[in-house]
């Protein structure tokens, strides 16, 4: 059976810490924190039965942080973002984050027992490879023999050589907008100055740019465009190794961090070779340019990416600035033939989280946008944790603040999680009503989504080319579709609007045709609700249907037998 990925995005460091008295800008000695331990066969089969299919745990490789752990001194903090640190912020591409272990010197055996329970429970592995940048300062203490450091080697008086790891601008100290001896007891000197991690190739920065990162140098200049790709890159034959390392380590796939920032001749060369080795492991790449994804999978090598700028930047332009729901087709013909390879999200570490002020404001009106992300495609859906709850990131955390976002700079806790996850009893009692309700919601969701065929591995039909001009159908806020396989058909009704009532919808009889619907009355429950439906499937006539704001009806449909008899 094939299978389309769900994934569960998850910080290990916030979901588990039950602390209910953090502090903004707490430290991890005052605030806390979530343990790989903590994760154990109940908590990760509890989150498989949301229909996750693979879990992605963020913030695992040793990020730069204020905090001091035995063996390991804390960083410099003028060029460390919140107490925790940013997990893009990279030190040791060879070793996980200590705040993260029950004890220091044993932290990646629990990462490696992490992976090995999380597929005991029947769920992949998923971890970040951040490949553009470091942080400021790189230094591994437990890399393999004959591994060097990033920048070891590294000309520092020339601002690009092929072979070095780090762009320096020669003969300049880094000096950003800002004060870097205001925390702590020692001013952060650097000296050449590195470039900036979002292609700033200037000492001077600003807080607005991701001070805490170097960008790396994979053999392109800046300057002019040109790659240097033979030889190959010393980056290149590093970052090869980095996948190889954590593949051996057992996980199932790498969230790729800003792929479109690392020239897409080392995916090309990269990614191959690792699944020369590991032939099953996947690639998801974050990405932002739809006139790049083509690219990205056909020549980078990649299985899945990101479908921000289309997909979600459309549903949240529905929800905010009215855009009309029959803009929804658009999205689907722009990566048609590609659809398939695409990740759909409604939130993310990066994005604001779907019931905050910022989007919805009400986790309840989720339904319409929750059905479309995941079942338009048979591609991979992704939630992030607290998302089926309605965690709706009201705290102000600390560096993250209060900008509608769950942070990934602090230490931090979470109500909804804590009262779902209950010092690992993993049960509903101490949620609220509503509460239960969205879980329950998010559960047949995701868990229709391998369970049907249909949606699983099906193909999708279009209905609005024959609603545009339909009297009882408004195409601005009602999306229709069907999904269908060889052996099963389904009716989608998404309502984005503020009202209820009947709804016309007409299927053209290419639809009858292709999905192989069988006429007739249908006298059923829809699958998200339970309830008994009673409507009309016959050509030419449009099927009368009743629903609710900001819902969504999802109908099974009869399929005509085949002729088994010979020609």
């Amino acid at each position: 059976m094939n299978e389309k990925p769900i994934i569960y995005q998850l910080f290990p460091r916030i979901m588990t810490n039950m602390n209910a008295q953090c502090e903004p800008w707490g430290t991890y000695e005052k605030n806390g924190s979530g343990k790989f331990n903590d994760y154990s066969g109940k908590l990760l089969k509890s989150i498989k039965a949301l229909g996750v299919t693979h879990v992605w745990y963020t913030g695992v490789i040793e990020m730069a942080t204020k905090t001091e752990f035995p063996g390991i001194p804390a960083d410099n903090p003028n060029i460390v973002k919140g107490e925790a640190g940013s997990p893009y912020a990279i030190k040791d591409y060879y070793d996980v984050a200590p705040a993260l272990a029950e004890v220091t010197e044993n932290r990646m055996a629990e990462f490696e027992a992490l992976v090995d329970r999380s597929h005991d429970a029947g769920l992949k592995v998923l971890i970040d490879f951040v490949p553009n940048h470091t942080a400021r300062v790189y230094h591994s203490d437990v890399a393999p023999e004959g591994i060097e450091d990033f920048g070891a080697n590294d000309n520092t008086g020339m601002f690009f050589t092929p072979n070095n790891n780090y762009y320096y601008c020669t003969n300049q100290q880094f000096c950003p907008d800002f004060d870097l001896g205001a925390e702590g007891d020692t001013p952060y000197v650097e000296f050449p100055a590195k470039a900036t991690g979002n292609d700033c190739f200037t000492a001077f920065c600003t807080r607005n740019d991701w001070y805490e990162t170097v960008k790396l140098n994979y053999g392109l200049d800046p300057w002019n465009g040109l790659g240097h790709y033979d030889p190959i890159p010393d980056t290149w034959n590093r970052m090869l190794h980095i996948l190889r390392f954590w593949a051996s380590k057992g996980i199932d796939g790498f969230r790729c961090d800003m792929v479109f920032m690392v020239p897409l001749d080392f995916w090309h060369w990269a990614i191959p070779q690792v699944k020369a080795d590991f032939p099953d492991i996947i690639f998801i790449g974050e990405i932002y340019d739809v006139a790049q994804y083509r690219a990205f999978l056909q020549w980078g090598g990649f299985d899945y990416l990101y479908d921000k700028v289309n997909l979600y930047d459309t549903l949240v332009g529905i929800e905010r600035r009215h855009l009309s729901a029959a803009q929804l087709t658009s999205c689907w013909q722009t990566v048609d033939g590609i659809g398939d390879r695409m990740l759909n999200f409604l939130e993310n570490h990066d994005e604001v989280r779907f019931g905050s002020k910022a989007f919805a404001g009400d986790p309840s009106r989720v339904v319409p946008h929750l059905v479309c992300s995941a079942m338009m495609s048979k591609g991979p859906f992704m939630i992030y944790y607290g998302q089926e709850l309605g965690e709706s990131a009201k705290d102000n955390e600390g560096f993250a603040g209060d900008n509608d976002r769950s942070t990934i700079f602090d230490y931090w806790s979470y109500d909804t999680m804590r009262r779902w996850y209950n010092n690992g009893l993993c049960t509903t009692s101490r949620l609220t009503a509503h509460e239960k309700w969205l879980r329950s919601l998010y559960k047949n969701v995701l868990t229709y989504c391998n369970k049907c065929k249909a949606v699983r591995e099906g193909n999708f039909f279009d209905l609005m080319y024959v609603n545009l001009k339909n009297p009882g159908f408004n195409p601005h806020s009602m999306f229709a579709f069907v999904r269908y396989s060889d052996t099963d058909a389904v009716l989608f009704l998404l309502n984005f609007g503020d009202f209820a009532g009947r709804v016309d919808v007409n299927v053209p009889d290419l639809c009858y045709d292709m999905a192989n619907i069988a006429e007739g009355t249908y006298n059923c429950k829809d699958v998200l609700w339970g309830l008994q439906r009673v409507w009309n499937m016959r050509r030419g006539e449009s099927v009368a249907l009743e629903i609710n704001a900001h819902d969504a009806l999802i109908l099974p449909l009869k399929v005509n037998k085949k002729d088994s008899k010979s020609k």
